[in-house]
């Protein structure tokens, strides 16, 4: 497993692991970490060996947000530039890779952690995980996407609620709201989560990128473009290997060996 002090990498079995890993803050993000992410997640959008991505926490926490501690000093804090140059990068880097990103969230996930974890593609969770937007308790407003998640996910006024208020939203609550896809025990959270990933490794990831990209791209399109790019998509699609394999695969009865090409 490479290492940079507070955030770890692995790839095995075509999942790339990246693991925050500052436990003793509960995995609380500086700029150096933010950095550190955006240049994992667009390694992983170029490695032919990565098929999806897995990230997580190490610890009582997915990630606790920022590091507060880290960015105050003598003068205010410009949180302008930590938004800009921290977080965004790495929010575009997820939206933009071509790979299936899955958040696990494996417990407190509060602020910008938790706005991380919605701009993956998919999240499972840990039964004790929660989802925090803890922003208005120190008087900021949503970032990492979060004005531009939450209402999509949960429609405005349940959005707002989440944002004003701060309260916490469990792991079955996020689960009925359709944000979370599954939950698992905390004992068994890490192989579960993993299995979780390589078993979207091993589907036609090529058309999985396409679709990630089309449903991006729907998101501001009226109908009548949507269909028309959604046509455009299919007949790249169509040109796959994972394509023709899956065709000959249900022809023949058998399972298919996707390659993700």
């Amino acid at each position: 497993m490479a290492e940079h002090q507070d955030v770890l990498f692995e790839i095995s079995q075509g999942v790339a692991t990246i693991t925050l890993n500052r436990p003793e803050k509960l995995n609380a993000l500086t700029m150096d970490m933010l950095h550190q992410l955006a240049l994992l997640i667009a390694k992983c959008a170029e490695h032919d060996d990565v098929r999806a991505v897995l990230l997580t926490g190490v610890g009582r926490g997915f990630s606790a947000g920022q590091d507060l501690a880290a960015v105050q000093g003598n003068q205010p804090v410009n949180f302008e530039q930590v938004v800009r140059e921290g977080y965004n990068p790495v929010v575009q880097g997820i939206a933009a890779c071509p790979k299936p990103v899955i958040a696990a969230v494996n417990g407190v996930a509060a602020g910008a952690g938790a706005n991380l974890a919605l701009a993956c593609d998919l999240l499972v969770a840990a039964e004790s995980a929660v989802f925090i937007q803890a922003f208005t308790a120190i008087g900021l407003v949503p970032d990492s996407g979060g004005t531009w998640f939450l209402p999509r996910i949960f429609g405005l006024h349940k959005a707002k609620e989440l944002a004003f208020l701060g309260e916490r939203l469990t792991a079955a609550e996020a689960k009925q709201w359709g944000m979370v896809a599954r939950i698992f025990t905390h004992e068994n959270f890490a192989a579960e989560s993993f299995q979780f990933a390589h078993q979207i490794a091993t589907l036609p990831t090529a058309a999985l990128a396409m679709t990630k990209a089309a449903m991006h791209q729907a998101l501001s399109l009226p109908l009548a473009e949507a269909l028309d790019a959604e046509a455009k998509w299919q007949g790249k699609a169509g040109l796959t290997t994972d394509h023709a394999e899956g065709v000959a695969a249900f022809l023949e009865k058998r399972k298919p060996h996707f390659q993700g090409k």
